[in-house]
């Protein structure tokens, strides 16, 4: 019976289904975390009577037909971009972005990738860099004697030099907007790059031409919602049982089938 394999593509769809409510949950603490949503397309049908034929010489039309599909399968997982809440930490290079934009990041192959995680910190050299030691763009380095080190909402990095009370601009963060930044492709350390689908990178100040702004002393929080996960995780768990069921089910008539051939 093909409703055997039919409810096995179900069973197969809801399994991945859940690995992605779990890595939402398993990243709910991470800063610029946007979580994940699993998208269904239905399977091809058999049609073994087709809508709109005729069904006698009169030119009687078939008002509805017979389709039988064959399943479900796991089309796409698009990424839900809506903001994260701004979390205060007191941490002067930490920043997070209010509105539309990333931090464009230079990776180690001279390549640039994207980030809403503004957790930054100063290198050996004092340059501004990720967790993880990669360049912020464009490059900022703030010197060994610098104090009160503020950032305002359009991206200006100013400090105070040695003993001087007089604040020097030393650097300009910028933004990076997509067209879709539902496009953009995860890497993996809070971290995207762009894809045909994406478009191209545009670059632009903070707070001007549509950009976000930009909060000093605060991070974005990840925009998983551990309500709305559990609900996704327990619905995901009973669409899984409901198609065990259709193959235990699709068993017991085979079974009797075969009973009955053999009697």
């Amino acid at each position: 019976m093909r409703a055997m394999y039919t409810a096995a593509t179900g069973m197969k769809a809801q399994e991945m289904n859940v690995e992605i409510i779990s890595n939402n949950i398993a990243n709910m603490r991470t800063t610029g975390y946007k979580r994940q949503r699993a998208e269904f397309q239905d399977l091809l049908y058999e049609h073994v009577r087709r809508i709109g034929t005729q069904t006698s010489d009169q030119g009687n039309i078939v008002p509805v037909g017979v389709d039988i599909g064959s399943g479900v399968r796991l089309v796409g997982t698009p990424r839900i971009m809506t903001q994260g809440t701004p979390t205060q930490t007191d941490k002067d290079l930490d920043v997070a972005i209010r509105g539309e934009g990333y931090f464009k990041i230079e990776r180690n192959d001279g390549t640039y990738a994207y980030t809403r995680d503004g957790s930054f910190e100063r290198d050996g050299q004092g340059r501004l860099v990720t967790a993880n030691g990669l360049l912020v763009q464009p490059g900022i380095t703030i010197p060994e004697n610098a104090s009160q080190i503020t950032i305002n909402p359009q991206g200006q990095v100013s400090v105070n030099i040695g003993t001087s009370t007089t604040a020097t601009i030393i650097g300009q963060l910028t933004l990076t907007r997509f067209i879709n930044k539902a496009g953009l492709e995860a890497i993996g350390d809070n971290l995207f790059v762009e894809t045909p689908a994406s478009g191209a990178p545009q670059d632009g100040i903070a707070n001007t031409d549509g950009m976000g702004d930009i909060l000093q002393k605060y991070v974005e929080s990840s925009n998983v919602e551990a309500v709305t996960e559990i609900a996704n995780l327990i619905a995901a768990q009973r669409a899984y049982e409901m198609n065990g069921k259709v193959v235990t089910a699709t068993d017991s008539m085979l079974q009797a089938t075969t009973s009955m051939m053999r009697g």
